[in-house]
């Protein structure tokens, strides 16, 4: 965070000087061994699990022992380049990215050079999990309870990881929403845990494409929005048989696909 003094005004009152804290926006630099694959831009912390993350959801790599070693460069003083070592004998296809070499924090579907190529890469899920749509309504407040950063600045976006009975098992903050799914993403790969295909990605804002094929990268069978879904991401989630659950608050839900996945409660019959 990064402190920023503001004037701060409010109707019938006069305009007063106040402290204020902006999230940070620094660009990382992930680089794969001695290749530069990507810059995007993220708010700085957990590097590594975010440039593992990327590197997953763009389907170069999808097996723990791939990966020897990550580790910032030791000639860059602000320490935003990341280096992802490969194990001897691996080699991956870098024809298989999909994204141009700038990502914007905030870019969603501007970066995909083709969807096509992306519903190549990974099949659709057929884990025949099941969650309490009570479960579901209370995931984001969950969530925003734990979300400290953006407490305090107001301007982060979150992805947690939940197990199926609504447990946070891991939340990472970023100003861009696809690095925080990439953090989440890279921290499972990078502790042995993928698939993820008994787990409950949950994000707080809204349900882009890219949110919804990273998800599919990691093999995860429930995504839950707090805001609105794209025409294009309902469109992969069912293409993908994945359960897309948008406007989770309050009492309320819609529910664009994976319906079946849902237990809801029962209610008494009419008459």
């Amino acid at each position: 965070m990064k402190a920023s003094p503001i004037w701060r005004w409010e109707k019938g009152r006069r305009p007063r000087r106040w402290p204020d804290e902006l999230a940070r926006e620094e660009p990382l630099e992930i680089r794969v061994d001695d290749r530069a694959v990507a810059v995007t831009m993220r708010t700085p912390g957990h590097d590594e699990e975010l440039a593992a993350g990327f590197l997953v959801s763009e389907g170069l790599i999808d097996r723990r022992e791939q990966v020897v070693n990550t580790a910032t460069h030791p000639r860059n003083a602000d320490r935003n380049v990341i280096g992802v070592f490969l194990a001897d004998g691996v080699e991956i296809d870098f024809q298989r990215l999909t994204r141009h070499t700038f990502v914007s924090s905030s870019c969603g579907l501007c970066g995909k050079a083709s969807i096509e190529s992306v519903r190549r890469q990974f099949p659709p899920i057929n884990r025949p999990v099941r969650v309490l749509a009570e479960t579901l309504l209370a995931l984001p407040e969950t969530l925003r309870r734990a979300q400290t950063t953006f407490a305090r600045t107001g301007g982060l976006h979150a992805a947690g990881l939940f197990d199926l009975d609504g447990n946070l098992l891991m939340l990472r903050e970023d100003i861009g929403r696809h690095n925080a799914v990439d953090k989440v993403l890279g921290r499972s790969f990078l502790d042995g845990r993928l698939p993820l295909d008994r787990h409950i990605l949950v994000v707080s804002g809204r349900a882009s494409f890219e949110i919804i094929q990273k998800a599919l990268a990691g093999r995860l069978p429930i995504v839950v929005a707090v805001s609105a879904p794209s025409s294009l991401a309902v469109e992969f989630a069912r293409a993908s048989r994945q359960t897309l659950a948008g406007f989770v608050r309050g009492e309320r839900m819609n529910i664009y696909s994976g319906y079946k996945r849902i237990v809801f409660p029962t209610l008494p019959r009419r008459g």
